[in-house]
């Protein structure tokens, strides 16, 4: 017997609509006032746990003269809430001082943009931004955990070819997902 489009799209809806109301129920989503129906805003537990689970984003500074200024980095997740940037010799750079240590150096605020993009799928759409500062004298234990967590994760790091580790402390986290997909 063959099961129709409409039979299985039923059963996937049944069961997506269950798992949606446990997020709700259990406080890992919550329901936006400020978009349309059916958005969520994260609260702080799911952010960290997307912030932490993903290892690559965009970096957001300020550039002195030009203004805002993104760029695609890798980063890993401190126990206690700081996040560290490498900067490594595995790529070839013009200079081991990139503009973004400048820009934080100018001011030491910045953000962190991690996000899913699904282009057949916007059920699956998220986000999280986590606001940071800088921390420009991190202790040796804080840049080993991170170093550790990022030669763990990414695997052209599994030496540690690191000139350094920008640190920043995460200030707050916000987020946003059209669902409770992943």
């Amino acid at each position: 017997m063959r099961t129709s489009r409409r039979a299985v799209r039923g059963s996937l809806s049944f069961a997506y609509d269950q798992a949606y109301e446990s997020k709700v129920r259990h406080g890992a989503l919550v329901p936006s006032t400020q978009t349309g129906s059916g958005t969520m805003r994260l609260n702080a537990d799911e952010a960290r746990s997307r912030l932490t689970s993903h290892v690559h984003g965009v970096l957001c500074t300020v550039h002195p003269d030009d203004g805002p200024d993104a760029i695609p980095v890798v980063y890993a997740v401190s126990g206690d809430g700081h996040i560290g940037l490498p900067i490594d010799h595995v790529k070839a750079k013009t200079s081991s001082r990139l503009q973004r240590e400048k820009n934080l150096a100018a001011y030491p605020r910045a953000a962190l943009l991690v996000e899913r993009w699904e282009p057949d799928d916007w059920s699956r759409l998220w986000w999280v931004r986590a606001r940071l500062e800088h921390v420009p004298h991190p202790s040796l234990t804080l840049v080993e955990e991170l170093t550790a967590r990022l030669a763990t994760a990414i695997p052209q790091y599994v030496d540690r070819p690191f000139h350094r580790v920008i640190v920043c402390r995460i200030l707050a986290l916000s987020g946003w997902a059209a669902s409770n997909e992943s």
